[in-house]
């Protein structure tokens, strides 16, 4: 019997032990986990951290935290902003229904045609996550980019532009690599040669500064190794070139498609931007992206919380032409005194109105 046996045949009557093994980082429960981190966090990690994107979901956060909520209290200014990060991140967020709505980090459901029916939700805490399993009723679901594949998840812009997100992160990972090691701004500074021992000495003080210069090079050595002598005339630079790269139109597109995927007009950032654009870009961003997302959350709200949701992003933003608003004023006075001086009843001026857009509210709800 050898040794592993002892172990393992503790016991007189040879009845074996339950062997216990502790999985360390490279276990496999350790993939898991850093798998479901990996989902909980974002879809792949790279993206995320740079400043392009970080500014998109400012923006949602942001704009959807100043949106006008009616209909109900749970959907306070601190739960809109948590929502419009997660959808900007994750593409989907879900909160359990309590007295008030309670953020769940994450969350397994099942299904039945494709539409959900119940929530096994992950809610964290200080001491840790506690787990509840709930029905469809009791959590509001909010998703975005959902396609027909798999109904019951949303997708984030990111995941719809992986190829975007990939290359912004590249490129800037690139440039941090240059900038940190490169030797920008040393030069090769040529002088008579001397002694071994010298040169040496010279070499060792001047080696490693970036900035100044890297290395020194007799004239000698530069013949020996094909080089003209006269070149030692003028400090030769190690800068690297980066415009052959094209890193800046590189770099530039990049930002361009992530800021277009989030509904954001890339020239809002340009230094060039000026008030009537940065007001179309507000506009665009309102009207074509951030209310369309404040109508799914208003209809899983109306249809959750039993009371009727709406939520206005439009008017908190000022998402709209000032001047312009102020000629149509003077423009809807005008038309009211003439149709008064006309005798057009209230209910004719009204039709007026709506035939022209007119009527009902003026929000973007």
């Amino acid at each position: 019997m050898g040794l592993m046996d002892i172990f393992k045949w503790g016991r007189g009557d040879h009845t074996p032990l339950p062997e216990t093994r502790s999985a360390m980082a490279a276990g496999y429960t350790a993939e898991i986990i850093g798998a479901r981190e990996s989902y909980i966090a974002g879809r792949s990690g790279i993206g995320e951290l740079t400043g392009t994107v970080q500014s998109c979901v400012t923006l949602w956060e942001s704009a959807l935290c100043l949106s006008d909520v009616t209909g109900t209290d749970l959907l306070d200014r601190r739960t809109m902003a948590m929502i419009g990060r997660s959808l900007a991140l994750r593409g989907e967020a879900l909160f359990l229904i309590r007295d008030q709505l309670l953020p769940c980090a994450d969350w397994d459901l099942s299904t039945t045609n494709g539409t959900p029916r119940a929530y096994r939700c992950s809610v964290s805490d200080v001491s840790g996550p506690r787990s509840e399993t709930v029905l469809a009723g009791e959590v509001l679901h909010l998703r975005i980019g959902s396609d027909t594949v798999t109904p019951w998840a949303g997708s984030s812009p990111l995941r719809r532009a992986a190829l975007s997100a990939s290359l912004l992160q590249e490129v800037e990972t690139a440039l941090r690599d240059v900038y940190r090691d490169s030797p920008i701004g040393s030069k090769i500074a040529h002088v008579p040669e001397g002694s071994a021992d010298d040169m040496e000495t010279m070499r060792r003080t001047f080696r490693g500064r970036r900035g100044s210069t890297l290395i020194i090079e007799g004239q000698a050595q530069a013949a020996a190794a094909g080089m003209h002598p006269n070149l030692g005339k003028s400090p030769d630079d190690l800068t690297p070139d980066l415009s052959k790269a094209m890193t800046g139109e590189t770099l530039e597109a990049a930002r361009g498609a992530i800021f277009a995927v989030y509904g954001v007009l890339p020239a809002m950032f340009t230094p060039m931007a000026q008030g009537p654009l940065v007001r179309e870009a507000q506009r665009h961003l309102a009207g074509w992206m951030l209310q369309p997302m404040a109508e799914i959350i208003a209809e899983e709200a109306s249809a959750k919380l039993g009371a009727s949701v709406v939520i206005d992003v439009g008017r908190p933003l000022q998402a709209f032409d000032a001047g312009g608003r102020a000629r149509a004023l003077s423009a809807l006075i005008e038309a009211m005194g003439r149709a008064k001086e006309l005798g057009l009843t209230p209910a004719e001026l009204g039709a007026a109105f709506t035939s022209v857009n007119w009527g009902g509210g003026d929000g973007l709800a």
